[in-house]
């Protein structure tokens, strides 16, 4: 059994509008230090870690004053980028996870294949269009940035919900649940690329 003690990463983000630093430990235990200046993104962001067993570092500073679409985004695309870099070869991975995700009257299906190819379907609505001052529409942006840098082909579908807050967290935690599943190193297979092309994405 191959023991892989280096899945970790940090990107460093810097534009006009953000300046954002992401570092995760891809087999840590879901500590997470989060800060983006967005109250409920950094509740979502502590859901991730937490229930993906992530190790995760979020400091973030954007353009809030106009909206918060800039540090969302980018955010997402810094944590897709480090889960990337931090796969490396990709060895050894599950791949594929998915999760029916309750959240009291929600239900959310996500579906993820570690594939190298980014995709993204997100089939959800939401019942507002803000959760607090958070804007509903951005959790999908999040998930786009997140998929097209992981590289990841990621499906998103909530099949019924009352409440916004209910949604997103159903989501996230969805992802979180998926990632956890799909990164972890299976020891039968840890020598080698799931994949009969023998690499994955490239």
């Amino acid at each position: 059994m191959r023991i892989e003690m280096t899945r970790r990463a940090t990107i460093a983000r810097k534009t006009n509008e953000t300046d954002v630093t992401v570092s995760v430990n891809l087999d840590g235990e879901g500590r997470a230090e989060i800060a983006t200046g967005i109250g409920f993104f950094d509740h979502m962001l502590d859901l991730l870690a937490r229930h993906s067993l992530i190790d995760l570092s979020v400091a973030a500073k954007g353009d809030t004053h106009v909206d918060f679409h800039h540090t969302t985004e980018d955010v997402g695309i810094a944590l897709g980028q480090a889960v990337r870099q931090a796969l490396g070869d990709m060895k050894g991975i599950t791949r594929y996870a998915d999760i029916a995700m309750p959240m009291d009257e929600t239900l959310t299906r996500v579906a993820i294949d570690v594939s190298g190819r980014p995709f993204l379907v997100f089939r959800t609505e939401f019942p507002a269009p803000k959760i607090g001052e958070f804007d509903s529409e951005l959790v999908r942006e999040f998930f786009q940035a997140f998929a097209t840098h992981a590289a990841v082909t990621l499906h998103v579908e909530t099949f019924y919900g009352l409440n916004a807050h209910h949604v997103a967290e159903s989501c996230f935690k969805g992802l979180a649940r998926v990632l956890r599943a799909a990164l972890a190193v299976d020891p039968r297979t840890a020598d080698r690329v799931p994949s009969t092309k023998g690499s994955l994405g490239g």
